[in-house]
C-alpha cells in the first residue's frame, strides 16, 4: 500500500467551500492501489478532495465543519449483496432463543404449545440442522411427543419436517403425490409411510396461528430499526434479494420521507413456476416500473427466481449424488438434490429480464444448479446481454473450475455469503469430505481469474449482527473469507481458496458497487464519489486478524450525513 503524498483533487469549484473535512486520519481510499491518504473533503453528499492534511485543510472556509479523526481508519462505506430484511418482524410476537441442539428446539416448541391452544399450528423456520449438534432433523415422532395436540412445520429454507398431525391436516400419507413435474419429494421410510420429512414444498395446513399480525406502522418501525442497525455495523448500501411490492412501497415511502440510513437495491422475486402468461404480466410489471430507473437512494436492479434447493437442508442441485445420509433425511444414493425451475423456462425468463438490461440472478447453490444457470447466461450472451446487465449467481456455494473459467468470459457476477462457510463448514466437510469441499465457495480462484463476487450475509431472521440469522456483521465475513475458519473445526476449509484482507474488503465495497450497478457511485473514496464513509476503531488490513470480527463503527455517513454516531 501507499500513501498519498499529494491531493487526489481540489473542489469541484473554485468558489464553494467544503461543507465538512474530516483530517488527521489513516484513510484507506479503495482505489486501485489500496493507497492511504489523511484528509477527505465533502461538499453537498459528495468527496471533491482526498490527501494530505495540509492539502486537504487549505481548501476550509468559514463554513467548513472540521472533524480531527485522531489517527483513526477511514473507509468507504460498506455494502452487503443479499439480505431479506423482512427479517425484522421475526420477533414482533416473542424473542426467538438461539438453538443448537435438537433438546433445545423441542423445549422451544414446548414453550409454544403453552402459549397455544391445541390445534393450533407451530412454526418454527431457519434453525438449519448444520448448526444444531446432532446434524439432524428433530424426528416427527420427537415432535409428536412435544406437540401431540398441535401440528407442527419445522421449516430449513425449502424443506420442512412435520408431525402427525401436520401431515395429516396436510392431507400427506402414504399414497400422496405431488403434481407431474413438481420438484418436490415427501421422503418415506422402509415401510412406505411418510418419515416427516418433505422437500421443496410446503404443506397446505388449515390451522390457527396463535401469533401477532404487525400494523403497516408496525413493519415501518421495525424494518427502519434493522436499517439502522446495518449502519452502526458500517453498512450504507444493501441489496434486499427477494423483495416483494409491499416491501418496495415501504422503501419508497423511508426514501420520500428521507428516513432511510442505507442505499437499497431491489432484486425483485418471481414466482418462477407460474403459468406463463402470468409469469409474463409479473416481469413487464417489473420492467415498467418507475424504480427500475438509475437512483442512488433506491433501485429496482433485477430479478430473483430459485432455481436449486439448499445446501443446509440436502436438497441443493449437486453434479453428483448427494450420498445417503442419515441427518439429512436421504435414503436415495442416486439423489443429486432438486432442479425448481425447467431449462427451457429459465432460457425464457433470463432472456426477458437480461434483454432489457435488468439483473437477472437465481439462488443456484450446488455445482449443477451453478452450471445450469451460466449455460443459459450463455445462450442468452448471443444477443450481447448479460456483461451489461450484471446478471449474476447467487449464493454459488460449489462452483467447478469449467464454472469460474465460463463467469469470467461472459462477465457474470457472483452474489456470495462467507458467513454459509463459517456457521456450516464443519458439517458440510463431514457429509461431502475434503475433495468435493475443494470447491465449496472459490474465492481464489473467482479472484484469480477477475470474476467480481459480491459479499453478503444472507440475512434472514432477527436484528443484531451476530445473533441474527444469518451473521450480518461484515467484519465477521471478511475474516471468514482470510481464515476459511468454520466453527467448531480444528482446522481451515481450504486455505489455498483464501483472499487476502484487500481482497476481502473489496468484497464489500468496490466489487458490491459493481454487482449493485453503483461502480460511477460509491464502494471507493474518489473525487466525485458519494461520501458514504466509516470511521473504525482499527486499521482492518493490518490489525491482528482474530480481533477483525471486533471491529468497532465508530460512526457511519450516508452522502455526507450522519446516519450512525457511537
Amino acid at each position: 500500500m501507499r500513501f498519498l503524498a499529494c491531493c487526489l483533487c481540489l473542489t469541484v469549484s473554485l468558489h464553494a467551500a467544503p461543507d465538512l473535512i474530516l483530517h488527521h486520519g489513516r484513510v484507506i481510499t479503495v482505489d486501485e492501489a489500496f493507497r492511504y491518504a489523511e484528509a477527505v473533503a465533502v461538499e453537498a453528499g459528495r468527496i471533491v478532495a482526498v490527501g494530505g492534511n495540509d492539502e486537504v485543510l487549505a481548501l476550509k472556509g468559514e463554513t467548513t465543519q472540521l472533524l480531527d479523526l485522531g489517527g483513526k481508519s477511514l473507509l468507504p462505506g460498506l455494502m452487503d449483496s443479499h439480505v431479506h430484511p423482512a427479517a425484522a418482524m421475526t420477533e414482533f410476537d416473542h424473542e426467538i432463543p438461539t438453538m443448537e441442539t435438537i433438546a433445545e428446539v423441542l423445549t422451544y416448541i414446548r414453550t409454544r404449545v403453552a402459549a397455544s391452544q391445541p390445534g393450533d399450528l407451530i412454526g418454527l423456520r431457519q434453525i438449519f440442522i448444520t448448526r444444531l449438534e446432532e446434524r439432524r432433523y428433530p424426528t416427527r415422532a420427537e415432535l409428536d411427543k412435544v406437540a401431540p395436540e398441535n401440528p407442527v412445520v419445522f421449516s430449513t429454507g425449502p424443506d420442512a419436517m412435520c408431525n402427525s398431525l401436520a401431515l395429516k391436516l396436510g392431507k400427506i400419507d402414504r399414497d400422496f403425490k405431488l403434481p407431474e413435474g413438481h420438484p418436490g419429494k415427501v421422503e418415506k421410510d422402509a415401510a412406505g409411510e411418510p418419515t416427516g420429512l418433505l422437500r421443496g414444498f410446503a404443506p397446505t395446513i388449515k390451522a390457527p396461528r396463535k401469533e401477532k399480525s404487525p400494523s403497516a406502522e408496525d413493519t415501518h418501525r421495525r424494518t427502519l430499526e434493522l436499517f439502522r442497525d446495518y449502519a452502526s455495523v458500517g453498512l450504507t448500501t444493501i441489496a434486499d434479494r427477494n423483495s416483494s411490492s409491499s416491501l418496495l412501497s415501504l422503501y419508497q415511502k423511508m426514501r420520500d420521507q428521507k428516513e432511510l440510513p442505507v442505499r437499497v437495491r431491489v432484486s425483485m422475486g418471481l414466482n418462477a413456476m407460474s403459468l406463463w402468461p402470468a409469469m409474463v404480466k409479473s416481469m413487464e410489471e417489473i420492467i415498467q416500473h418507475p424504480l427500475t430507473k438509475p437512483n442512488v437512494e433506491l433501485q429496482i436492479i433485477g430479478t430473483k427466481v430459485f432455481l436449486d434447493g439448499g445446501m443446509l437442508t440436502g436438497s441443493s442441485l449437486m453434479s453428483q449424488p448427494w450420498g445417503v445420509s442419515e441427518a439429512y433425511g436421504i435414503s436415495d444414493p442416486t439423489y443429486r438434490g432438486e432442479q425448481k425451475i425447467p431449462t427451457d423456462r429459465l432460457r425464457q425468463m433470463v432472456a426477458k429480464i437480461t434483454g432489457v438490461g435488468l439483473q437477472f440472478t437465481a439462488h443456484s447453490v450446488g455445482d449443477a444448479a451453478v452450471a445450469m444457470l451460466l449455460g443459459v447466461y450463455e445462450d442468452a450472451d448471443r444477443d450481447g446481454s448479460i456483461r451489461g446487465s450484471r446478471s449474476s449467481v447467487t449464493h454459488c456455494n460449489f462452483m467447478q473450475p469449467e464454472s469460474i473459467a465460463l463467469a469470467a468470459k461472459l462477465g457474470v457476477c457472483v452474489d456470495l455469503q462467507p458467513i454459509w462457510l463459517h456457521m456450516d463448514g464443519r458439517t458440510l466437510t463431514g457429509h461431502f469430505g475434503e475433495e468435493r469441499m475443494k470447491h465449496f465457495q472459490p474465492l481464489r480462484a473467482c479472484f484469480d481469474q477477475k470474476v467480481i463476487v459480491g459479499g453478503g450475509s444472507d440475512h434472514m431472521q432477527k436484528i443484531g449482527s451476530f445473533r441474527s440469522v444469518n451473521p450480518y456483521n461484515p467484519w465477521l465475513g471478511m475474516w471468514t473469507a482470510v481464515t476459511r475458519q468454520a466453527r467448531k473445526l480444528d482446522r481451515p476449509v481450504h486455505l489455498e481458496n483464501a483472499l487476502t484482507r484487500e481482497e476481502a474488503l473489496r468484497l464489500y465495497t468496490t466489487n458490491n458497487a459493481y454487482l449493485l450497478k453503483l461502480e460511477t457511485e460509491t464502494g471507493s473514496i474518489k473525487k466525485g464519489r458519494l461520501a458514504d464513509l466509516i470511521l473504525v476503531d482499527r486499521d482492518p488490513l493490518t490489525c491482528p486478524l482474530e480481533d477483525l470480527p471486533q471491529t468497532v463503527v465508530l460512526k457511519t455517513w450516508l452522502g455526507g450525513k450522519v446516519v450512525f454516531e457511537k
